[in-house]
């Protein structure tokens, strides 16, 4: 009986020194910032609690969940039916979109941790104008100097646009010049007279039916400002393309009776000595029925040449495209060593359109 009564006496004890305690309640444990712009910088919430116990409250601790959230506490101690507040403030710089943030506060009260929230919605900042139009033509400002149209197929038009913009004081004039033989690219300045802070585009279109060339195709532009035209690297466009032929439409009679291209994977021209030139054949065949026509034959070594042959290729005959190699570097005579390129043989042959062919040799 006396074991029972300690036991009781004692749970009596704690549930006394429990309301003793300091008991710790907020207004409110979460709060909505809503929509906020990154640009007006830091926003902060207020958090009011009270100490509803009997006991002075103390907080040994209060912690964020994110460094970029901050939060300040009333560090003496609360007296009972007194009240504290937590200062929270979070920082939006470089977080667009949605946040959900925990603090967390650690205290002598009955619940010795408790957490409150914040959330939102973060607004990104407009880009900054140099950040929009990272390429500068003198006093232009271009968001791009590169346009890739990607793979053509032939008869297509793809049509490309670059932004520009004037962040000067002053009203600007553009316009474009284009290679005479570059007819297959058409362009339009929207707003040849731009005005400080105004924004317009260089319209392309190419035009892959006019363009004689097959495979890869590089050209460029050069943008003028203010009437000076710089053929400089500094005012230059690069467009490139690759331009396929289009088999599509092509009937299971068509590819039966169509052009088989034979060609080696891989030819060697032998040894060479510095600064000078050699010349070499590579033989190919047409192993189908209808006529086989080479395209184009294309390298973009600089050290080789190449010389397609004209017209149809006819069933079971041969030819040959004709290779020139010039073992001179950057003006100067070959280093001696072993050299590998790729040619590149484009041709009608609808299974077989480009075939990559490995070509070595030595320079001694």
């Amino acid at each position: 009986m006396k074991k029972i009564l300690s036991v009781v006496t004692l749970a009596l004890c704690a549930v006394a020194m429990m309301g003793q305690q300091p008991v710790i309640t907020f207004k409110t444990t979460e709060h909505d910032f809503g929509k906020i712009n990154e640009a007006d910088g830091r926003v902060t919430t207020v958090f009011e609690f009270k100490n509803e116990g009997m006991e002075p409250l103390v907080l040994s601790n209060v912690r964020a969940s994110c460094g970029c959230t901050t939060p300040k506490w009333t560090r003496e101690p609360i007296e009972p039916g007194q009240t504290g507040q937590i200062t929270v403030t979070y920082n939006p710089n470089g977080r667009p979109g949605r946040f959900q943030k925990t603090v967390t506060i650690t205290s002598n009260a009955t619940e010795a941790t408790t957490r409150v929230y914040i959330k939102g919605e973060v607004i990104p900042k407009p880009a900054k104008p140099v950040n929009q139009y990272p390429v500068q033509m003198g006093e232009l400002s271009l968001k791009a100097k590169n346009i890739n149209f990607g793979t053509i197929k032939k008869g297509q038009k793809i049509n490309h646009e670059i932004e520009y913009a004037n962040h000067t004081d002053h009203e600007l004039k553009v316009d474009l010049a284009t290679h005479p033989q570059d007819n297959f690219l058409a362009w339009q300045v929207t707003l040849p007279t731009v005005q400080t802070n105004e924004t317009g585009k260089l319209a392309f279109v190419f035009d892959s039916e006019a363009c004689k060339l097959y495979g890869p195709v590089e050209l460029y532009a050069y943008v003028e400002v203010n009437g000076k035209a710089e053929h400089t690297d500094e005012y230059k466009l690069t467009f490139k393309a690759e331009v396929d032929e289009d088999f599509s439409n092509l009937s299971v009679a068509d590819r039966q009776q169509a052009p088989i291209l034979e060609v080696q994977d891989a030819i060697n021209l032998g040894t060479i000595a510095a600064g000078k030139k050699v010349k070499k054949s590579l033989p190919i065949a047409n192993a189908g029925v209808n006529g086989l026509i080479v395209r184009r034959a294309y390298s973009n070594s600089e050290f080789i040449n190449l010389i397609a042959p004209k017209g149809a290729i006819k069933s079971g005959k041969k030819s040959e495209i004709k290779i020139e190699l010039t073992a001179i570097m950057d003006g100067a005579n070959m280093p001696a060593g072993n050299y590998t390129r790729e040619i590149l043989v484009i041709t009608n042959d609808p299974n077989q359109p480009k075939k990559t062919i490995k070509v070595t040799w030595d320079v001694e």
